[in-house]
């Protein structure tokens, strides 16, 4: 579609205006926003959301960056630096502020004298690793089981309506504390690698288990979204051409579900950030010496009163986590509701 320049301002500000139109002939290639398009620009206009993103990207930046550091040795988090702690105090660091200085710029670990930094960067790596697979998981399970439930309704909606109850009803933080050791030994039997001080089949174990209870909501919510969508032309038109429910759940459905997912997504991954710090303090998860944000802060429980420092930093970064993440995923939904704005 073309328009001349002397229309141009009486064309719909919702539509793109191609910059590289021929200016000599006087007309410019006018193309309509895609939803996608749409939503990015009205994400754009939140500024706390933006602030939001760069923050999450410098963290994803750094969970990709420090195992690269660490095999080259520019970080080191588990060398213990007994020449930079005073014993005539307790084992704690030399300096102002934990140890502050120019080769440890967070300072270093009391009793131990391992580099702050260093394994907050790396235990950042295994915190959203582990986070982002259970969220993944969780809605992965969620959606497919969302999708069955609410196409197929009568008795098979009915059947997944009562596994989701008794989902629910179990205490998932018991379960997790109550499984941690008979289902990591049944894991370890059947070949699972248990990686350096065990940490990847620990991580495992709170992978599976958060996804375990972490689907029953995202497949009520799937369930609901479908209900509407069953019932449009194009749903209509793919049973009457005889496509397979395969094709119409994943070819048909699922492409209409990817804004509340996205949401979803946005909004789990700041709770198993914090489900694995609370697990990592109730003792399940991965143990010291690999570091993870739960048990670097777990173990600065022990000095927050005599190395307060030590303590702030791990829960400063755990807090900025959770929220970056949320504000995104507020702004996320904000920003794909086709109302907002009006």
């Amino acid at each position: 579609m073309t328009l001349t320049a002397s229309n141009l301002e009486s064309h719909s500000d919702d539509d793109f205006i191609d910059p590289e139109g021929d200016e000599q002939s006087g007309k410019v290639d006018v193309q309509g926003r895609s939803p996608l398009r749409l939503a990015w620009a009205r994400f754009r206009k939140d500024k706390i959301a933006m602030a939001a993103l760069i923050v999450t990207i410098l963290f994803a930046v750094c969970a990709i960056a420090s195992p690269i550091l660490s095999k080259l040795g520019v970080l080191d988090p588990y060398t213990f630096h007994p020449e930079l702690l005073d014993y005539s105090t307790g084992n704690f660091p030399k300096g102002a502020a934990g140890g502050i200085s120019i080769h440890h710029p967070l300072g270093v670990e009391p009793q131990s004298g391992r580099d702050v930094l260093s394994r907050l960067m790396l235990g950042t790596t295994l915190s959203l690793t582990i986070a982002i697979s259970a969220a993944f998981i969780t809605v992965a399970v969620g959606t497919v089981v969302g999708i069955i439930a609410g196409f197929s309704g009568g008795v098979t909606d009915s059947i997944i309506g009562r596994i989701i109850d008794l989902t629910l009803s179990f205490p998932s933080t018991l379960m997790l504390l109550a499984l941690s050791g008979v289902v990591v030994d049944r894991m370890k039997d059947i070949g699972v690698p248990n990686g350096p001080n065990g940490a990847f089949v620990n991580g495992f174990y709170i992978v599976i288990v958060l996804s375990l209870f972490g689907w029953p909501p995202i497949a009520r919510l799937i369930r609901g979204q479908v209900f509407s969508i069953r019932e449009r032309e194009f749903v209509d038109a793919a049973i009457l051409m005889g496509a397979s429910k395969r094709r119409i759940y994943f070819k048909e459905i699922l492409p209409n579900l990817w804004a509340p997912l996205l949401v979803y997504f946005t909004l789990l991954m700041p709770a198993y950030v914090s489900a694995e710090a609370a697990l990592s303090y109730l003792g399940v998860g991965i143990k010291n010496p690999t570091p993870t944000l739960g048990n670097v802060l777990s173990g600065a429980l022990d000095f927050v009163y005599t190395d307060f420092f030590f303590f702030f930093i791990p829960a400063a970064i755990i807090a900025t986590i959770v929220i970056s993440f949320n504000l995104l995923g507020d702004a996320a939904r904000d920003a794909l509701d086709p109302r907002a704005g009006r």
